[in-house]
């Protein structure tokens, strides 16, 4: 097959979950045979860049600001695609839902895989979050079929709009090499700091975890992986609120990533908007005793395989001095989690499951499958 992804930052992953799916997603069906073809933001990709073979890249520009990035990038990416010789498109977010239906026109199959319930995020404006559930609306309509990665939103899609979505989760795997060589971001004692890994935004709860971490009493340091793109400030008012024992790292990618997240003795999830979040997942791949924001979709995720907390700084400094002092619990937690990531979300069920929509869409000539 012939197949196109874009909607995302591209390749390699840079930015979120999304970026994430496109690298394995393209690079697994790359090597199934299939020609894939990425389409990537100028702002996040260098000439140096090494990406998977048998990937096509497709770099066009973008208005790097918040409210205009995604939709102006993906008008440009699905004029563009279709105008080529691709069967099936796949789009990511659900911010796209306007304008999923262009490569339609063209005899194009396209699948929308709309995440979580973005506009309810804290960082949108009540225009901000207006347009996107404008957006949502629009996305149960114009592509040929939607993808979700929770049965939460599969069931939210059904309910609300009489949608029947794919429900494909993402995948994740620790990296054959364990992370590959020594790198200056994981220049900590292993086994002995705390990881929070998200971009630095309000709903991914970066000052609740700094609250509670004030009141827990530990010389484990917390390492905070994550920036955000758009907003310095808000990077820089939550270093004002840390204290000497908060270490911000920035983002960190590839082989840093992994090495950090196998050197934490334990990791803090905190986001409360999304589906599937590929970090918490990732975490569990590795075999770390995870703190999670008890909400549905987390829940559905970790299970008990994790300790939920609440979305109180007293709860959670709580759920973290307990883990601190208790390494038989963080033990049995670290089994837990590998064990329901191996079972749950394997990369290659993911791309199987990819893989088997896209046939069956080429196969229908593009049409929706009856019941739809």
């Amino acid at each position: 097959m012939k197949i196109a992804i874009l909607g995302t930052r591209g390749i390699p992953a840079r930015y979120g979950g999304f970026e994430t799916l496109a690298e394995q997603l393209s690079a697994r069906l790359a090597a199934r045979g299939h020609e894939v073809t990425v389409y990537c933001r100028r702002p996040f990709t260098t000439p140096h860049d090494v990406i998977a073979p048998g990937i096509t890249r497709v770099i066009l520009p973008t208005i790097s600001r918040k409210h205009f990035d995604t939709a102006f990038h993906t008008f440009l990416s699905l004029i563009h695609v279709s105008f080529t010789a691709a069967d099936v498109v796949l789009i990511c977010n659900v911010a796209n839902g306007p304008i999923a239906w262009i490569p339609r026109l063209f005899g194009k199959a396209t699948v929308l895989n709309v995440d979580g319930l973005d506009r309810k995020r804290k960082k949108w404006n009540l225009i901000g979050r207006g347009s996107l559930y404008f957006c949502e609306l629009l996305s149960a309509i114009t592509p040929t079929r939607v993808v979700t990665d929770s049965r939460i939103m599969q069931e939210y899609y059904w309910r609300r709009y009489r949608r029947r979505s794919a429900m494909i989760a993402y995948g994740a795997e620790v990296p054959p090499n364990g992370g590959g060589a020594a790198s200056e971001a994981v220049d900590l004692p292993s086994e002995q700091f705390i990881l929070y890994v998200s971009r630095l935004e309000p709903e991914n709860n970066p000052e609740l975890l700094l609250d509670a971490y004030r009141r827990v009493q530990t010389d484990w340091p917390l390492v905070i992986v994550g920036g955000n793109a758009y907003d310095a400030a808000y990077v820089a008012r939550l270093k004002s609120l840390s204290d000497g024992r908060v270490i911000f790292l920035g983002p960190v990618y590839g082989d840093g990533y992994w090495q950090l997240l196998q050197k934490a003795a334990l990791y803090v999830f905190a986001c409360e908007v999304g589906g599937v979040h590929p970090a918490l997942i990732e975490a569990m791949a590795a075999q770390k005793p995870v703190l999670y924001l008890d909400t549905p979709e987390n829940h559905e995720t970790a299970g008990d395989a994790g300790m939920p907390f609440r979305a109180d700084s007293a709860d959670l400094a709580a759920g973290i001095s307990r883990m601190l002092r208790d390494a038989n619990l963080r033990q049995e937690l670290s089994r837990k989690a590998q064990e329901r990531a191996a079972r749950m979300f394997g990369w290659e069920e993911t791309i199987q499951k990819y893989e088997s929509l896209f046939s069956e869409l080429l196969a229908k000539n593009g049409r929706p499958s009856s019941g739809q």
